[in-house]
């Protein structure tokens, strides 16, 4: 027998007036998939790992996985870790058009179908269903209509349907995906203009975005399947930046917070807030946002890790840098090699892309760490300070905060250790917000 989605517990709570959400971590970096798999561990609670389609699609996206191999990358993880599979789940992120704009209407939808097919079929459950980019043969000069955004979204959505009464004959236990519908400023991956503006998503957009999916939806024989789209995506002021981010003012979002009241199976679903406070964070979901999606915030904790390690090898093999792993340098010469992952994001002059380059907070440096030499590096520098050991003395100067749950006993002196919980400082911020514990 189908089975229903679990994360409705997230709209059922809201509309209770109950502070409860779940935060989306969205990446397929190792390390920071196993850290949030051991804060589920740890805390007998649930996540929501998001695959977005410019990472995992149908021919592998950057990471060259496919939705299948991602669901298997994450379940073996999990199962090493010691975490059931039913306290995982597995979304897709902006999933449509995105990727395939390039190309003519019919060519782009053709591809999303295949995709959004390929991530219902591998089990998938929750689905962001977005098709507010303009393809090849769309006006540049016009405004893309939520007329066109939204009979685009609903026609996927017939697609997931599909695919999920296919699923379902293989697995009678299925469980059914949920939707969010709706996209934000910044695209996907960050704002690509200097100064790029963000504004708080206005009402009655918002509520046209709901009225318009909803009649698509009903165009293309979806009224039930309309019970199941839980969340619409909307700007509630927040956005990272190079060297901080747009902090949330529920005074300027109230009347948008508002708004979500009118409507009982509805949440909003917050993208960019990374660097948000714990305090801003559990702000936004007491006002209304169900689902904080967060990407770019743990791959920037894991990168100060892996510096902090760097300066760390530095000092322990003082006198012998032949030996060192070298890894800022490294990826600094990844970065420069190849600089289509940063150049369109990061601006100023040579001094002002030096530093944007290692330290932005949106973090371009992701899409290097799976670069073979900057794998290397990163290995070399573990291997490097296993075999040295890392004297306390130095783990204090520059990691601090694991300084301190080595000492205690709660956390081991290892390298790998100490980068998987820099992440988890980040995930707790977010943990203290949602309270998503009491999901099950």
């Amino acid at each position: 027998m189908p089975q229903a989605n679990p994360l409705k517990q997230i709209v059922v709570k809201q509309k209770e007036g109950k502070p409860v959400g779940i935060y989306s971590c969205c990446s397929a970096n190792d390390y920071v998939i196993e850290a949030a798999l051991e804060c589920v561990k740890r805390d007998d609670s649930c996540v929501l790992i998001e695959a977005t389609a410019n990472q995992v699609d149908q021919n592998g996206g950057y990471t060259g996985m496919t939705p299948k191999d991602f669901r298997e990358f994450v379940l073996k993880k999990a199962k090493a870790i010691g975490v059931d599979e039913s306290r995982i789940f597995l979304g897709g992120d902006h999933l449509g058009p995105l990727t395939f704009a390039a190309l003519p209407e019919k060519e782009a939808m053709e591809k999303a179908e295949e995709l959004v097919r390929c991530y219902v079929a591998a089990g998938f459950t929750k689905i962001h269903i977005d098709t507010s980019m303009k393809v090849a043969d769309d006006d540049p000069n016009i405004r893309l209509s939520d007329a066109v955004i939204a009979k685009r979204g609903a026609h996927l959505a017939r697609i997931c349907e599909e695919t999920y009464q296919e699923l379902l004959k293989q697995n009678p236990n299925a469980v059914r995906p949920v939707y969010i519908v709706g996209s934000e400023v910044p695209i996907p991956g960050g704002a690509q203009e200097e100064g790029a503006g963000m504004q708080v998503t206005r009402v009655e957009d918002f509520k046209a975005t709901v009225k318009t999916f909803e009649k698509a939806f009903a165009a293309e024989g979806l009224k039930e399947t309309w019970k199941d789209v839980m969340g619409v995506v909307v700007q509630p002021g927040v956005e990272e930046k190079d060297d901080g981010c747009t902090e949330y003012d529920r005074s300027k979002a109230s009347d948008l917070m508002a708004s979500i009241k009118e409507y009982p199976n509805l949440i909003f679903e917050g993208h960019s807030t990374d660097y948000q406070t714990k305090f801003k964070l559990r702000e936004l979901i007491e006002d209304g946002v169900g689902i904080l999606k967060v990407g770019p915030g743990l791959t920037y904790a894991m990168r100060e890790a892996l510096f902090a390690l760097a300066n760390i090898e530095t000092a322990v093999y003082h006198g012998k840098e032949e030996a060192l792993s070298n890894f800022i340098d490294v990826l600094e010469e990844a970065m420069m090699e190849d600089p289509k992952n940063w150049k369109k994001h990061y601006h100023g002059d040579d001094n002002a892309l030096w530093f944007k380059r290692k330290y932005s907070f949106s973090d371009r440096s992701r899409y290097y760490m799976p670069n073979p030499k900057v794998t290397a590096a990163k290995d070399k520098l573990i291997a490097n300070l296993r075999k040295s050991g890392i004297p306390l003395s130095v783990l204090s100067q520059f990691m601090p905060i694991q300084y301190t749950k080595v000492r205690e006993g709660h956390l081991e002196n290892d390298p790998e250790a100490l980068i998987k919980d820099r992440i988890v400082n980040t995930i707790d911020e977010y943990l203290y917000a949602t309270h998503q514990e009491t999901l099950f």
